[in-house]
Formats: C-alpha cells, sequence, structure tokens
C-alpha cells in the first residue's frame, strides 16, 4: 500500500510521482495494489469511479472504522493502470485530535502546536491510518503480508503510530525532499557546504517547524527500509535526518514512443509555429526581429526564486544578451518564465497585441481573397495584372489603417498580467536591475506568464506539453531540486535543458551518461564552482547552443529524446521493487531473506560519447564567434546516422530484472546450504524462487 498526504492535489513532483508510477505497480501488484491518502469529496467525485473493495479483510477493516463514527472511500482512480484508492475522510474525524495528541505524545513524545493546521491533519491522516492497519492485519492473519509504503512528513505519523503498536507488517518510508532542507534553501543560506555544521533542533525551531521536522526525523528511523529520490537528497537526507537511505529510488516518467523519429520533430515545429503567434502580437510594433532565427527558452515551476535558480538564470540572460550584441548574433531568443505568482488580470497591453494580430491576420485574409480573385480572372484573360488594377484605392486604405494599428510608442510588456506586488516581485525587481526591458536592441527578450499554460488562455493557448514541445531550450539551474520532473519531462519530449548537479535529475545524468551536453543536458555545477563561476558557465551553455545550425538542433533533439528510455518506470521501478523486497526481509526475517544479488546495480545503465560528436573540445568548438563558409560546410558533411545512433544507444540499455528475497523454502535451504547441506538442484530451485513469498502481498 501506497500512502500520500497530497493525493489528488494534482501539486507538484510527487504528484507526478503518484501518477505515473501507478500503472507499473498495478502490473507488479495487480489487485493487490492500494494506494491510500485523504479524501477531498469534489476530487474524488470527478476523478475517482466508487467500487466495493475486493478483498473481505479490507472490507471488514473499513466497516471497523466506519461503525466507529469515521468516514472511508474506496474506488479505483481513472488514470492509467486505474489502481485501487482507499481515502479517509480527514475533516470528519477531526473531533478525535486531542485525543490523538496525547497518543503521539505517548508513543514518541512529540507534541503538535493548536496553531499548526496542517501538521494536525496530518496527525488525524495518520491515526487512521494506523487504525486501519491494526484492522486489517487483524484480520489477515499470518499470511499474506503487507507493505506500507509512507511519503514524505505529513504521512510520517501513520507509520509512526503502526510501528509503535508493533503491527506486523513491512514499512517504507521516502522523502521527496528533507523539510528543512527547502526551508534553509530558500534563505540563501550557503547550504551544501555547511550541512554538517547545522544545529538542526536550532535551526528547525528558529523556522517554527521543530515538530514537523520531529515527525519527519521520528518516520524516518521507525522505518524498516529509508528511500530518497536522489544521491544529493541522500546526503543531505543522512545529515540533516541521521540516517542513510538504504536505497536511492529515483523518480521515472511513463514514456511513449513514437514509431518514427520524425513525428517528435514534427510535432516540435507544430507547437512552435502557435509561440511564434503569440510572439507575434506581444511583441508588435517592435517585430523587427527574424522569428525564423529566434530560440525559444524557459524555466517553469513553483516560485521559489532562489531555489528554482531564476536569479542565477537572469544574471545569465543579461550576460548572454551582451554577447549576442557584441558579436552581432542575428539571433534573437525570446525566454519565458512560467511561474504563478499573486496577480489580479491580464495585462491590457498583452491583451490589445494579440487582439491587433487577430486583427491584422482577419484582414490580410480578406485581402488575398480578393487578390486571389482579381489575379484569377486576368490570367483567365491572358493578362498579367498590374498591381494598382488588382488592389483599389480602399484596399490600400485598408493596409494603410491596418499598419498604423501596429504603431506603438512604449516598449512591449515584460509581463503578462498586472502583478499584485509589483515593485518587490523578485523576477520583475532582477529584471528591473539587469535592464532587459524589451528594447529593440536587446537580443535577449523577456516573458514573464504568472500563471500555469492553459489551452483556454486568451494570451497563450496551449497546455504545457504542448508549449515545451515547442520551445527550444529548457533552463532549469535550480540551488536545491531534490529530483526535477521539468527538465525530465523536457528529455522525453526531445527538448534539451540545463540543470544543474545540485539537482537529482543532474546527478542522475552525470552518472549515466558519458558526455550529458551531446544529448542535449548541460549540467551547471553549483557545488564546486562560486555563484560568478556557475552564472559564466550557464552563460556559456547558452551562448553556445545559439550558435548551433539548425541541423545541429536537430540531431541534438533525436539524441535527448533516446534518453527518454533511462527515465522510463520500466527501468527506474527497479529500485521500488527493491525497497519493498528489503522491507519484508527485514520485517519478516523468518520468512523472507534478502538474495545478496538483489541489490539493483546500473551496469550497463549507461549512454557512451556519440560517436559522431568530435572527441576533443578543440575539434567541436569554434575558435571565433562567427562560423566560416568552411565550417558550415563542414558541419553539413558531418557523419551522423540515426538509426546506427540509436541502435547503439538502445545496447547500452538492459532489459529490466528481477530483483527477489528468498521465499521461506528457499530461505531454509539456503540456511541448510549454508551449514554444508545442498545440491545443485536445490541452487536452481532457490534461483528460481525469487519471489515466491511474497506473491500473495
Amino acid at each position: 500500500m501506497d500512502l500520500y498526504y497530497i493525493y489528488l492535489k494534482q501539486v507538484g513532483g510527487i504528484y507526478t510521482v503518484i501518477q505515473t508510477k501507478a500503472k507499473i505497480t498495478v502490473d507488479e501488484w495487480g489487485e493487490n495494489y492500494f494506494m491510500m491518502g485523504p479524501y477531498y469529496e469534489h476530487n474524488f467525485q470527478t476523478q475517482v469511479e466508487a467500487c466495493e473493495a475486493p478483498l473481505p479483510a479490507i472490507r471488514g477493516a473499513m466497516d471497523a472504522l466506519i461503525s466507529n463514527g469515521c468516514q472511508v472511500f474506496f474506488g479505483r482512480w481513472l488514470i492509467e493502470g486505474s489502481p485501487y484508492v482507499l481515502l479517509f475522510d480527514v475533516g470528519g474525524a477531526s473531533g478525535n485530535l486531542d485525543r490523538w495528541k496525547g497518543d503521539l505524545w505517548d508513543s514518541c513524545n512529540i507534541g503538535l502546536p493548536s496553531h499548526d493546521h496542517e501538521a494536525g491533519d496530518a496527525l488525524i491522516l495518520g491515526s487512521l491510518v494506523a487504525w486501519f492497519f491494526k484492522e486489517l492485519t487483524d484480520r489477515l492473519g499470518d499470511a499474506p503480508n503487507v507493505i506500507a509504503h509512507f511519503h514524505e512528513w505529513q504521512a510520517g505519523a501513520g507509520l509512526i503510530l503502526s510501528r509503535a503498536r508493533k503491527i506486523p507488517m513491512a514499512t517504507v518510508f521516502t522523502t521527496h525532499a528533507t523539510l528543512l532542507g527547502r526551508y534553509l534553501c530558500a534563505e540563501n543560506v550557503d547550504f551544501y557546504n555547511n550541512l554538517g555544521k547545522f544545529d538542526i533542533d536550532r535551526e528547525a525551531g528558529e523556522r517554527q517547524i521543530y515538530h514537523r521536522y520531529c515527525l519527519e526525523r521520528a518516520a524516518v528511523h521507525c522505518a524498516h527500509v529509508f528511500t530518497t529520490v536522489s544521491q544529493i537528497t541522500a546526503v543531505e537526507a543522512q545529515h540533516i535526518l541521521q540516517r542513510k537511505p538504504d536505497v536511492i529510488t529515483p523518480n521515472g516518467l511513463n514514456v511513449k514512443k513514437f514509431s518514427a523519429m520524425h513525428e517528435f520533430q514534427n510535432m516540435h515545429c507544430s507547437s512552435k509555429a502557435r509561440i511564434q503567434e503569440f510572439v507575434r502580437g506581444h511583441f508588435y510594433g517592435h517585430l523587427d526581429f527574424n522569428l525564423e532565427k529566434t530560440l525559444y527558452f524557459f524555466i517553469a515551476g513553483r516560485y521559489e526564486f532562489s531555489n528554482k535558480g531564476a536569479d542565477l538564470f537572469l544574471e545569465a540572460l543579461s550576460r548572454l544578451n551582451y554577447l549576442l550584441r557584441v558579436h552581432k548574433e542575428d539571433v534573437t531568443v525570446v525566454v519565458f518564465f512560467i511561474m504563478p505568482a499573486k496577480t489580479n488580470n491580464f495585462n491590457v497591453e498583452s491583451l490589445k497585441g494579440q487582439a491587433i494580430r487577430k486583427q491584422l491576420w482577419d484582414t490580410a485574409q480578406g485581402m488575398k481573397e480578393k487578390f486571389g480573385k482579381r489575379l484569377y480572372e486576368a490570367l483567365l484573360k491572358g493578362e498579367i495584372p498590374e498591381m494598382n488594377n488588382i488592389l483599389d484605392r480602399d484596399d490600400f486604405s485598408v493596409m494603410k489603417r491596418a499598419i498604423y494599428a501596429t504603431q506603438r510608442h512604449t516598449l512591449p510588456p515584460v509581463t503578462t498580467h498586472n502583478m499584485l506586488d509589483d515593485a518587490t516581485d523578485p523576477i520583475l525587481a532582477n529584471v528591473r536591475r539587469i535592464g532587459l526591458f524589451n528594447a529593440r536592441s536587446d537580443r535577449v527578450k523577456i516573458v514573464f506568464h504568472p500563471e500555469f499554460l492553459s489551452s483556454t488562455s486568451p494570451l497563450l493557448p496551449m497546455d504545457y506539453e504542448e508549449f515545451v514541445r515547442g520551445c527550444n531550450l529548457g533552463v532549469f539551474p535550480s540551488y536545491y531540486e531534490p529530483w526535477g520532473y521539468t527538465p525530465g519531462e523536457c528529455t522525453v519530449m526531445g527538448i534539451p535543458s540545463v540543470t544543474t548537479n545540485l539537482s537529482g535529475f543532474g546527478c542522475f545524468m552525470e552518472e549515466h551518461v558519458s558526455d550529458p551536453a551531446a544529448y542535449g543536458i548541460y549540467v551547471v555545477d553549483r557545488r564546486f564552482r562560486s555563484a560568478h563561476e556557475s552564472c559564466s558557465q550557464l552563460t556559456q551553455f547558452m551562448f553556445g547552443f545559439c550558435q548551433q545550425s539548425r541541423r545541429q538542433r536537430i540531431i541534438q533533439r533525436n539524441r535527448t529524446e533516446r534518453l527518454s528510455d533511462l527515465l522510463d518506470w520500466r527501468f527506474l521501478g527497479r529500485f521500488y521493487v527493491h525497497a519493498r523486497l528489503l522491507a519484508l526481509s527485514r520485517a519478516f526475517p523468518d520468512k523472507y531473506e534478502m538474495d545478496p544479488m538483489a541489490p539493483p546495480k546500473a551496469e550497463g545503465f549507461r549512454y557512451p560519447r556519440p560517436y559522431s560528436v568530435p572527441p576533443s573540445p578543440s575539434a567541436s568548438l569554434h575558435s571565433t564567434p562567427h562560423h566560416s563558409d568552411a565550417e558550415d560546410d563542414d558541419d553539413e558533411d558531418e557523419p551522423y546516422d540515426e538509426d546506427e545512433e540509436a541502435e547503439r544507444d538502445r545496447m547500452n540499455i538492459k532489459t529490466p530484472f528481477v530483483l527477489g528475497v528468498l521465499g521461506e523454502e528457499a530461505a531454509a535451504r539456503r540456511r541448510s546450504r549454508a551449514r554444508g547441506g545442498g545440491t545443485r538442484d536445490e541452487t536452481r530451485d532457490r534461483e528460481r524462487g525469487g519471489l515466491e513469498g511474497t506473491r500473495g502481498d
């Protein structure tokens, strides 16, 4: 069973983990897999198909809670895989909060303040979950065994109470980001260089989250198996939570491969055309740059200015603008900031721009129809018409009025909405500092869209996935990012991205790809370099990307899309399998013994440097800012065979292998062999035993 506090809230990376991992887990466990979380009436009615629990023990445990006044709901979540969900009404059980606070204090001496309603709700959910597990295990008896996987500190109370009451089940706890780490990094603390120097209790107390930190740390130490999503977060957790993770469980995605390579390239072109339409309207009157030589960069996510690296990104954009102007590059970069902030409405200038664009389009279409009809009549007569015979005075007047409407005496707006706190907004304040106001001379243009994208928007009517496909580069120079789904989503869509070695995704790619930049994954060093050096490195990455030819960008997108195999849950799911089976072997050592060959190795899980990439940096970098004609010719002749490269890359991803614990009988035979007994047949049986002891879980 997986327990998530944020179930059905549809926000953040944890929701993406829940939703995308469901299918492969259902494929593994079938009818024996259940998700658990809090009940939200509206979401339940729209996203869940209510049904009866398939197991009598589940139904009995639910009835026990319902008969005591609790509300418990069961159904199938309407996502891929259709997993069962078991939801508890937290609000309906709030009358028990004071009593359950006493139980928590008696169990582990953790007290919760009355003003923290989120912590109170987490305790109510945890108490209901522990109560449910007690009823369930009483009905199941010795078999099958239960594995409960808890995610984040909000679900930790259920794990703590279950272990305190000695409920017979295996437990796993996963932290997707430490609570204190997120707080500290948001305050511009030199976090990673001072991990071993923090007074954790004092830091948590000063931020009034000590009780939450205690819940998180207690859950970590109570769990049979502790996991986290990346190696960088494992280092953080070891210092802050005082336990080294047993397993690293990277986040994956459900990857849908295209039958032909050109399909996702065509989708990029069609989505890019829609972004270009927005740019035509937003920059009307200042559209003196070539849209065919315009690149689209973006950053997206929660509005955590420093944690998400928006501060570093803006400074690097200022330097990039300088380089493009000094070297007289004909490339223009339009940068989108997709970060939700407090607004009161759309910017009038932005709406006006899109209205003018549409009006011009309608005018041009009308003129085209009249022009085409008159040209058709002239050609039928065997005449080559004069322009004055095709377009009359009224037509010229209409065109002049249309041109007059595009006149603008102000600069294109930086933001698409009216900000509630324009003066102190971090992005706008830094835009003023660096002076990127979308002037004609600027080669870098800024568009701040402080709202999540929607296909129903009157400004930029695209959903997030379609928008990403139309961009050229995603830039995510995060300082604190335990995993980072945004660059991963770019990767599976074939869009190059910038990440850092302080993000879980960046560390994962450096470990499993020999030359990430060749595959469109640019990793900025923010751990071992100063802020100035990191900014310079990011600037060089973006400037180098701007200097690529169209053919080079197409080749790079092909390589980027091939990396999606690394992020597929079909491969990364093995780490969750290992964590669950390790928990079984620790919770029930008499029944299950962990196979020493079981830890999921990354052997063969690596992409080499593409053979068509020049072997040395000196051969692949231009010594001058401008490409010579000879260099362009050489670029067109660069040896590249997409099918051959793709086949070589596929050979570096091994088929998922089965991890397992030894079943009870197999474990007994293993112990017998350790004492000198056993035969070759028994050895073969043991190797086949694998998951025999877990099939009923």
